[in-house]
């Protein structure tokens, strides 16, 4: 296995009526960072795929291009093909415990209600993979998550979003060089300075 190469997953629903939705924060995070790094995709077996070398490691970037409940396929698939150990794979997803604006790094843990996280789990057959977590509120009537998720942000949201995302690409860089540890304690600090500026939003479940 190759200890310098990371496997950066994006998870979202790849069809053109998704573009912008809550749900595909993850190919957001994504995008940006390929783009920080000059890369480009490119549509491969299961997933569009982007190569680039990062301070001497090597990052393949893919956007899984499964449905969202089969974004397991593309990760194990991809984990062999490219000899990359469990934790050094970042999969970079939404989640609605946390804040809009916020993210938090995780170690390992389980899928929740997010159907791509369990399936990556169900496929790999254990959760011992590193996620990103971007928030993305859970300001919705009970019974009205699907709606929520697959709807677009408000433009209040995305002034909130984008320096997210830009911190999250720092984030995964930093992941690939400084390691997990260092990354969480630098880049999870950054995320409650930020919501404890923000009275108004339910930091209850950081």
């Amino acid at each position: 296995m190759n200890d310098k190469k990371y496997l950066i997953v994006g998870l979202g629903n790849a069809e053109q009526q998704y573009a912008g939705t809550r749900h595909n924060y993850g190919f957001e995070v994504v995008n940006a960072l390929a783009q920080a790094l000059r890369a480009e995709f490119k549509t491969d077996r299961l997933a569009y795929v982007a190569r680039a070398n990062y301070k001497g490691r090597t990052l393949v970037m893919i956007m899984p291009t499964t449905y969202m409940n089969l974004s397991g396929k593309a990760v194990k698939y991809w984990l062999a093909t490219e000899e990359i150990e469990p934790d050094h794979c970042m999969v970079v997803c939404d989640d609605l415990d946390l804040p809009v604006g916020t993210f938090k790094i995780k170690p390992k843990g389980g899928g929740g209600s997010h159907n791509g996280l369990l399936n990556i789990i169900e496929q790999l057959g254990h959760s011992n993979f590193p996620r990103l977590r971007c928030g993305i509120g859970k300001d919705f009537a009970q019974g009205y998550q699907v709606d929520y998720v697959l709807g677009r942000f408000s433009s209040e949201e995305l002034k909130r979003i984008e320096p997210c995302i830009n911190q999250a690409v720092e984030a995964i860089k930093s992941f690939t060089t400084a390691g997990l540890q260092r990354t969480m304690n630098q880049f999870n600090t950054i995320e409650k300075n930020e919501t404890s500026h923000n009275h108004n939003l339910n930091t209850n479940t950081l």
